[in-house]
């Protein structure tokens, strides 16, 4: 624990202030970036990065050592230049070399390998969900203003230019007044799942390493490679995977939190492993709107789109490949009465409440994960915000958290969002935090500004 402490504050005192960075990276302009977690998304990650012309892949960690070989084989492949293998993440963070983390790793690693590496005088590129639990998300905010570090999530599609312009119309009053903001994700994986990914067995070490801060277990190869997400000590299901893509967007769009959230829904289906829903509707309330969640597992047709923002003048519906305004016609709320007798004379086409709009044709890769880890990389550079900072990336883990929270009390959650405090439950309030098993527990305490755990 001294040892650490001592690590962690001498890496802390050697981070370096904006205008030193900027000297540094001014004379080798190249950024030195260690990557943790090699599985689907840390593996795309893995080829945005090598693929920006000043970014140098100087390491990796990873448990699993059929990903860690392909992470190692990636980067000399790619760049011509072997990179250092590491499995306990800790080697790695007491490289004075690397500048930058990456953190692809199962959700219940997010905020503790963020915070220590923000402590460690490192940026952090850190995917979403932000974190397991809500409390976690404050701590970052902390950790990444107390250290003076550039933190930035993984919701690319902030980074997306159908995305930022979706935010400007609906901040200037295209669509009118947004009362009603609708997300949706459907899929059929009926029965579930029954084989795990992974074809190698973890040693006990990797296995004790895999869990880190998340309750003993012993190992099962059903709950770890992808299929952690299915399991509430490691991840929050589908609303914390899916949901909060797009919730990121709309709570970025009307700059506003929920204050009251409903969620009904079970594993109702599903006889494979698993313990997350297989059906869920939330609504959450907002001042002056609502937010539909509606995800199924076990039913594939889907009315409408990803993602629709509805308001007085018309819709628009966004997705990663584009997005479509489609009007409200001007119809007089005299001739929308039904008439069942006598037959109406046409008034003539009915004129749109606003303009119509269509653009299509992104990437999702091209046009959203590459310009994410472009920008920042420019940040670290720069020392300024990331479209995605850490801040953000909290408040859209708080939303997808009520839903969870809702889901396994039964009760509506009442949220106060200035002292971030559910009210009136103290039941539900409990969910808001978990506990660190040691050695982590001490880990996070000693990484953390004093007086914030």
């Amino acid at each position: 624990m001294n040892d650490r402490r001592s690590f962690l504050k001498a890496a802390s005192a050697s981070a370096l202030g904006a205008t030193a960075y900027r000297n540094i990276l001014g004379a080798n302009d190249r950024v030195r970036v260690g990557f943790i977690g090699i599985g689907l998304i840390g593996k795309r990650h893995l080829l945005d990065f090598l693929a920006q012309p000043d970014v140098d892949a100087a390491a990796v960690c990873e448990v699993y050592e059929p990903r860690l070989r392909e992470g190692l084989a990636t980067i000399e492949e790619k760049s011509g230049k072997k990179a250092d293998g590491f499995k306990d993440f800790r080697h790695m963070y007491e490289r004075k070399d690397l500048d930058a983390i990456v953190v692809s790793t199962p959700d219940h690693w997010h905020a503790l390998l963020t915070i220590m590496a923000c402590a460690a005088g490192k940026d952090v590129y850190v995917e979403k969900p932000l974190t397991l639990f809500a409390r976690e998300g404050r701590w970052m905010v902390d950790a990444a203003r107390h250290y003076k570090r550039i933190v930035q999530v993984g919701t690319q599609q902030r980074s997306g230019e159908q995305y930022q312009e979706c935010v400007k119309l609906i901040r200037n009053g295209h669509l009118g007044d947004v009362r009603n903001i609708r997300i949706t994700s459907v899929r059929n994986i009926s029965p579930g799942f029954t084989k795990p990914v992974g074809t190698e067995k973890l040693s006990e070490q990797d296995w004790q390493m895999w869990l880190g801060p998340a309750p003993q277990r012993p190992f099962d190869e059903n709950r770890c490679i992808y299929h952690f997400r299915w399991f509430w000590d490691y991840s929050g299901g589908q609303t914390t995977n899916l949901m909060s893509h797009n919730v990121d967007i709309a709570q970025w769009a009307m700059q506003a939190m929920p204050r009251k959230v409903a969620a009904f829904g079970g594993r109702y289906s599903l006889k494979g492993f698993g313990e997350t829903p297989d059906l869920c509707e939330a609504i959450l309330e907002y001042p002056g709107f609502l937010l539909n969640w509606s995800n199924s597992e076990i039913s594939a047709y889907r009315r409408g789109g990803n993602l629709e923002f509805c308001g007085t003048k018309g819709t628009l519906k966004i997705e990663r490949s584009g997005m479509e305004v489609v009007p409200d016609p001007t119809i007089p709320a005299e001739n929308q009465i039904p008439s069942f007798t006598e037959r109406r004379a046409p008034a003539g086409p009915p004129q749109p409440r606003t303009a119509a709009i269509k653009k299509d044709g992104y990437e999702q890769v091209r046009d959203q994960f590459q310009p994410h880890v472009r920008n920042f990389i420019d940040c670290i550079k720069s020392r300024q915000q990331p479209i995605s900072d850490v801040e953000g990336g909290h408040q859209t883990s708080i939303a997808c958290h009520l839903v969870n929270i809702s889901l396994q009390t039964g009760r509506t959650i009442h949220w106060d969002n200035a002292k971030e405090e559910i009210i009136g439950d103290r039941e539900a309030a409990k969910l808001l935090v978990k506990e660190y098993r040691a050695p982590w527990d001490r880990e996070l305490k000693a990484a953390l500004p004093k007086g914030k755990l």
